[in-house]
């Protein structure tokens, strides 16, 4: 390992952050990653591990598939540790309403080369036995994964550290002033470069605001079942979750099952937003919430009767960065040279954390990149 001083400073031990370590190491930078906590504890410890084509937007699209293209192509690499399976995804339409949502889903995805096909009732039945009676039909999506996300910012971390990455955990940072930041215990350091991919606070460390840019947190409460190998075989969504996780309601629920490698069943899906804890003004409430659970549960039951029949081993929450168009921020920040961001992801930071990568690494490396930016770019508030 190298002795020289880092050229980058990468804060936010993540998955976007471990992902932009890894790729910047591999390209020969001098990594350091600096996290408040434990690698992988944030928001990457609660969210479904779900590598999707999420189509909310061209721009959300034209990531989660850039992104989800590059997990495709390190498939081979990955170690058993992160649970990959390709299992694919079905959004189930309640009704002939909802399935005019999901013949406009299927027309989206084969014009962007997404291979998908509709199935009716019947069809639907079929592909997932468990499934409530009287469900018009769904979208199934066979190109979707799966991962288990603390051992993915586990594997890459690692492998920037064989690159030559060092990592300094429970340091939290106070203020980042472009390429300097500060930690709370007063330490400064300096780097060429300056990432900022601390999540959901990442615009609070700014000495420099970026006016017009927000990010809001968004709790969501997760739940894993018992070990129940054959309960379903999909990642399995309402068709109607891309519009209720994009609102600005302060509470939603919306059916979303996940079938483990384990043989568990993971459940969602809740938002909540500006959850804090009434104990300590401005402290966000990580405590998980029974009347919340309740609602997730009774949805899941909603479509697949049977799960009430599972035992319920853990329930957890976490918080989400959401900004306020609901598209990440990544670039470099207009009045702060080699300070970049890398933020803002929401419920798709565990798809989009390769694409994001490599758009910091163009960035960094001032050249091309495979898909346009400028949805994403800080000045877009402007």
């Amino acid at each position: 390992m190298s002795n020289r001083s880092p050229d980058a400073l990468i804060v936010g031990a993540g998955i976007v952050g471990a992902a932009i370590a890894w790729q910047l190491a591999t390209e020969g930078l001098q990594v350091c990653v600096i996290d408040s906590g434990i690698t992988g504890g944030g928001s990457s410890a609660a969210g479904m591990g779900h590598i999707v084509a999420m189509d909310g937007s061209d721009a959300e699209f034209a990531l989660c598939r850039y992104s989800q293209k590059l997990w495709d192509q390190i498939v081979r690499e990955l170690p058993l540790a992160l649970e990959y399976e390709r299992k694919g995804t079905i959004w189930i339409a309640e009704d002939e309403e909802k399935m005019q949502l999901v013949r406009e889903k299927a027309v989206y995805y084969a014009e962007h080369g997404v291979e998908s096909s509709v199935l009716d009732a019947h069809a639907l039945k079929e592909a997932e036995p468990e499934l409530c009676h009287g469900l018009a039909g769904g979208l199934l999506v066979p190109g979707d994964s799966i991962i288990y996300p603390p051992a993915a910012v586990a594997w890459f971390l690692d492998r920037a550290t064989k690159s030559g990455a060092t990592i300094m955990t429970d340091s939290p940072v106070r203020r980042l002033f472009g390429k300097k930041l500060e930690l709370l215990d007063g330490t400064k350091m300096e780097a060429g470069l300056i990432v900022n991919a601390a999540g959901v606070d990442a615009l609070d460390l700014l000495a420099t605001p970026l006016p017009g840019l927000t990010i809001r947190a968004k709790k969501g409460h997760l739940v894993i079942t018992e070990r129940a190998p054959v309960f379903c075989h999909h990642q399995l969504v309402d068709v109607g979750y891309v519009k209720r996780a994009h609102t600005d309601a302060s509470f939603s629920v919306a059916f979303n099952i996940q079938p483990r490698k384990t043989g568990q069943v993971l459940i969602g899906s809740s938002r909540q937003l500006d959850s804090h804890d009434k104990r300590h003004d401005k402290k966000r409430d990580k405590r998980v919430e029974a009347l919340v659970v309740q609602r997730m549960l009774q949805e899941a039951a909603r479509f697949t009767p049977r799960i009430g029949e599972l035992t319920a081993l853990r329930v957890w929450t976490g918080f989400r960065a959401a900004s306020g168009d609901g598209l990440p921020m990544i670039g470099e920040h207009p009045a702060c040279k080699g300070l970049f961001l890398a933020t803002g992801h929401e419920g798709l930071g565990i798809t989009t954390a390769l694409g994001t990568a490599r758009l910091i690494a163009d960035l960094v490396f001032e050249r091309g990149s495979e898909i346009a930016t400028a949805a994403y770019a800080l000045e877009r508030a402007g």
